[in-house]
C-alpha cells in the first residue's frame, strides 16, 4: 500500500466509522498518548523494566505492532488536517538526511562499534 493510499484510507475511515477528525489539538495529545505506549513497551521489551504478567515474546512483538501502528493511524489524522501529502513529505525528508549526513555518521567513531 502506497502512503497516498493509505491518508485516503484513514480519511474514508475517519468520515464513516469515526464521524469526524478530532480536533487536531485532541489529535496530538492522543499522538503523545500513543507514543508513551510505544515507549513503555520498549522499556519492557529492550530495558530493565519488566511487565507485570509475563507475555511470551510473541505476544510482546503483537502489542508493540498495535501501538507503531496507533502512532501511524494519529499522525495520518494530523497530516490529513492539515493537508500534508506524507508521500511528498517523506521523500523531502529522505533527501533532506542524505544531503545533511552523507558523511557524518560514516565517519563516527561511536557508530563503529557494538550496540551497548
Amino acid at each position: 500500500m502506497q502512503i497516498r493510499d493509505w491518508q485516503k484510507e484513514v480519511d474514508q475511515w475517519i468520515t464513516t466509522v469515526g464521524v469526524r477528525y478530532f480536533d487536531i489539538k485532541t489529535n496530538t495529545i492522543l499522538l503523545m498518548e500513543e507514543v508513551g505506549e510505544v515507549a513503555r513497551l520498549v522499556a519492557r521489551i529492550h530495558g530493565e523494566q519488566s511487565f507485570k504478567n509475563h507475555l511470551s515474546v510473541e505476544e510482546q512483538q503483537n502489542k508493540l505492532k498495535e501501538e507503531i501502528a496507533d502512532v501511524l493511524f494519529v499522525i495520518t489524522c494530523i497530516a490529513n488536517q492539515s493537508g500534508i501529502d506524507l508521500d511528498a513529505a517523506l521523500k523531502e525528508n529522505i533527501e533532506k538526511k542524505s544531503n545533511r549526513d552523507a558523511k557524518r555518521h560514516q565517519g563516527n567513531p561511536k557508530l563503529k562499534g557494538p550496540l551497548l
